[in-house]
Formats: C-alpha cells, sequence, structure tokens
C-alpha cells in the first residue's frame, strides 16, 4: 500500500475552462531543413514552410501539429491547446499575465490567448481554428488469433515507408515546482489527473493527465508531468495505426541513419507500445499505439516511482533515457531549483539518481 504524506495532484471542480485538445507544440531550431527530413522521415508532413518557420501535420484535419520557427539554439517554447469557445478564451484573458485575444499566427487562424505556466512553458489557447481535409492513411491490420482468425486467405504486407502519423498524442514535461505546475493545469485547462507515481515519501514524482471530455473517452494523458531538476522538454508522442506502423518506423528510422532512444515495449500506465526517437538536436519523439482511454469519472491510481514501473516488456528503460546533460547552466539551475522549489530537495535528487542511473 503506498502511503501519500503530501498532497497529491487533483481534479479542480470548477477549472477555468476544460481545453479539448492538444493542438500543436512549439520549437525554435537553428536549421529547419535538417528538421524537416527528420520529421518527414518520422512520418509527419509538411503543412506550411517560410523562411524562418517550419508547419508539420498528421493525417488529421487539424491544420498542423508542429511548429520550428528558426533559433540561434535548440528550444522547446511551449504547446497550444484548444478550447470550445470564444467564451473559453475571454475567461483565459482575465488571468494574471494573459495576452489579450488575438488572431493566432500560425495556419489554420482562430483566435489565441498566449499564456505562461509556472514553469515558464508558453501555452496558446486556440479556438475556431479553420480545419484541413484529412490525408489518406492505411486501414489498421486484421490480426489473426488462436481462436479468431479474420484473416484468410490473405497475407500481412505493410508498406516499408515512413510511418503516417494520425495525431498528436502527448506532451512529457519535466519541472522542478511540480505541485504549482500542476495546479496551474487542472485549475485552467480542467486537465484530470489519471496515474502518479509516488516517491517512497509518498511525495508524487510523475502525474499523467488526461482531458475532460465527459462521457467522451480521453486518452490515458495528454499530458504527463515529472518532477526534475529544471523546467525541461521530456518528450512528445504521436499515434501511428497499429503495432506493425511502430515496427516499420523503427525500420526505417534505423535504415536512414537517426539516433534510438528506447523500444520497442509497452508501457504499463497508459498501455501504449511506443519506440522513442531522438531528433537531431536531441529532442525525443515516441511512435505509439494501443493506448488506454477513459471518460472523467475513472478515478486516479497511484505508484510508487521505479524503473521497472516505465514498461511491460521490451528493452528496460535506458539510464540515459532520464539523464540531464551535466552543463555548467544545469548545474547553475539545478543548485537555484534546491534552493527555492518547494518540491525538489536533495533526497528527492538522489532518490531519482539512484532510479534511473
Amino acid at each position: 500500500m503506498v502511503q501519500l504524506t503530501t498532497p497529491q495532484p487533483s481534479r479542480d471542480p470548477a477549472p477555468t475552462v476544460k481545453a479539448q485538445k492538444l493542438a500543436y507544440l512549439l520549437f525554435e531550431l537553428p536549421d529547419l531543413n535538417r528538421a524537416e527530413t527528420f520529421l518527414v522521415d518520422f512520418g509527419l508532413t509538411v503543412a506550411h514552410r517560410e523562411a524562418d518557420a517550419l508547419y508539420l501535420r498528421g493525417t488529421g484535419t487539424e491544420p498542423f501539429c508542429y511548429c520550428a520557427r528558426r533559433g540561434d539554439q535548440p528550444r522547446f517554447v511551449g504547446f497550444g491547446l484548444e478550447v470550445s469557445a470564444a467564451d473559453d478564451l475571454q475567461k483565459l484573458a482575465a488571468l494574471a499575465g494573459a495576452s489579450s485575444i488575438h488572431t493566432a499566427p500560425h495556419p489554420g487562424g482562430g483566435q489565441c490567448v498566449r499564456l505562461q505556466d509556472p514553469s515558464g512553458f508558453i501555452v496558446e489557447a486556440v479556438s475556431d481554428q479553420t480545419p484541413v481535409a484529412p490525408r489518406p492513411h492505411r486501414a489498421p491490420l486484421d490480426l489473426n488469433y488462436a481462436q479468431q482468425t479474420p484473416r484468410v486467405n490473405a497475407t500481412q504486407r505493410p508498406p516499408l515507408a515512413a510511418p503516417e502519423v494520425l495525431k498528436l498524442g502527448h506532451v512529457v514535461l519535466e519541472v522542478a515546482d511540480f505541485q504549482a505546475t500542476c495546479g496551474w493545469y487542472t485549475q485552467h485547462f480542467g486537465f484530470i489527473p489519471s496515474d502518479v507515481q509516488v516517491f517512497p515519501d509518498g511525495s508524487p514524482g510523475v502525474v499523467f493527465m488526461r482531458l475532460d471530455l465527459g462521457d467522451t473517452p480521453a486518452d490515458h494523458h495528454t499530458m504527463a508531468m515529472a518532477q526534475g531538476i529544471m523546467p525541461a522538454y521530456s518528450h512528445s508522442a504521436y499515434e501511428l495505426v497499429d503495432a506493425d506502423a511502430v515496427g516499420v518506423g523503427q525500420r526505417v528510422l534505423r535504415e536512414r541513419g537517426w539516433k534510438h532512444a528506447w523500444g520497442i515495449g509497452r508501457h504499463i500506465l497508459g498501455s501504449q507500445i511506443f519506440d522513442y526517437w531522438q531528433d537531431p538536436w536531441g529532442f525525443k519523439l515516441e511512435h505509439y499505439c494501443d493506448g488506454d482511454v477513459f471518460t472523467a469519472d475513472a478515478p486516479m491510481g497511484v505508484y510508487p516511482l521505479s524503473r521497472d514501473a516505465m514498461s511491460q516488456w521490451g528493452q528496460k528503460m535506458p539510464g540515459s533515457f532520464t539523464k540531464p546533460k551535466l552543463t555548467p547552466a544545469t548545474l547553475r539551475a539545478t543548485v537555484h531549483h534546491l534552493r527555492k522549489s518547494p518540491d525538489l530537495t536533495l533526497r528527492k535528487l538522489m532518490t531519482l539518481a539512484k532510479l534511473f542511473a
């Protein structure tokens, strides 16, 4: 039995708004041509290209799901969350530090309010984007089981090509101020904690949060947050049609010389079949399929934080997957947050180092 000695993430009974979708990610990258090559090999499609901006999409009706603007240094900026109506934007625009409502400066247009969360990540709340025509993609393969064989007189021959990304599924962040940042998303965007992993002292270490879509099933997590030494992007995840697409994706990316990070395996919390890759600057992206979905009434689960809790089968999570680069800036940030953050302690830092060494 997990002992809970400190406050855990919890749903807000009356959030400012309820986000409807993770709309897109925002990056700054020094080489947009290199970024385009990797992301197209990964399975995205170029939606729009300017001299200093690159937009890519999946197969759905969203105008884009990934934006990279030219910058001197590679940097994760933030992300967009779709809200349902202009009334939601008015509520968000009234929050401290929020921008006024303005036209979104991206393909698809719409209206936007720009905010900053307690860890410094930019959040663009958007509504009324103009959808685009969906792109065709192959259907999931019929699978034969021991006592159920729908595929008769037919073979499996999935195409050997970059897999088709259906949608942007989730983003995972590392934060020093865990409680304040998690609480900001539950309070203002209605995120529901699906599962929490806790440190040995009972304090939360990782939270997986889903959208509140009422009786409509929502992905186990659209956002996850981990206790870290400083605010940082961990990874983002992109849904594929089936496990064969994940496997073909690994073969294609290996043959094209990109750097593998972890997989293939199946997660425990969320259940996704996964495979992780790194872009040219070390940012991690995940292919996944077959994830859990929950309605709003499903209760939160609590589990101990451990390396073994990251996957049911497949390669054990490499220590390098979560290990930050030791740079002067990283060391300065660690010292700063150890002194200033109410959530990061030396004991937690030592626990993390031991669990994921």
